[in-house]
């Protein structure tokens, strides 16, 4: 039954998100950590780290990691059908009648407002994010130079090849140094101070 509601839960967020796994992101938060409080916050974000840092689509790897921590091995696999069966019985519908279809001016229309909402949904799911974070001076700096970076990007005012790998590990790099120093500083305190 808990295998059935997951395969079920992801397979509506798999039905009704537009725009990929960052629109999917919203979804997954508000059905497995505000209604169902199947995971935590910072399990939450942890995860979506993960799966961004993974090879492979976002929404599919929060799927498997999702399903994983749920129902073990059977879970995930169960999640990431549910997740893909959608889009693919979707897309497999429209393929089919796809050039019909973008003769008609609201079918064009309606595409146009779809993607002006998942960037909307983006944005939310962005700041939900941001909320969960720890606001230290060299995270706050990191989030700052990642959005302008990817903006300026974006606009073509820069370009530079695979500029998401790289703020990945830039951003990673960081991470690593910063746990690196706060270790240290703990250490040096014990050293200091023993008990």
């Amino acid at each position: 039954m808990k295998l059935l509601k997951l395969f079920l839960s992801f397979f509506k967020i798999g039905a009704f998100t537009f725009g990929g796994g960052y629109a999917m992101i919203s979804l997954v938060q508000d059905e497995f950590v505000e209604r169902k409080k199947l995971v935590t916050e910072s399990e939450f974000v942890d995860m979506i780290t993960i799966a961004e840092s993974t090879p492979g689509p976002i929404a599919i790897n929060m799927a498997t990691f999702i399903g994983k921590k749920v129902g073990g091995f059977l879970g995930a696999l169960i999640a990431t059908l549910g997740v893909i069966l959608p889009s693919f019985i979707i897309i497999f519908l429209i393929s089919l009648f796809l050039y019909d279809l973008l003769i008609y001016a609201p079918v064009v229309k309606a595409f146009k407002g779809i993607a002006c909402a998942v960037a909307v949904i983006i944005f939310f799911a962005s700041v939900k994010l941001f909320k969960t974070f720890k606001k230290s001076l060299p995270y706050i700096i990191l989030f700052a130079l990642t959005i302008i970076i990817i903006a300026l990007s974006e606009l073509k005012i820069i370009t530079f090849p695979y500029i998401t790998i790289v703020i990945i590990l830039i951003a990673g790099l960081i991470g690593i140094c910063s746990l690196k120093l706060k270790n240290n500083k703990k250490d040096g305190e014990k050293n200091a101070n023993p008990s």
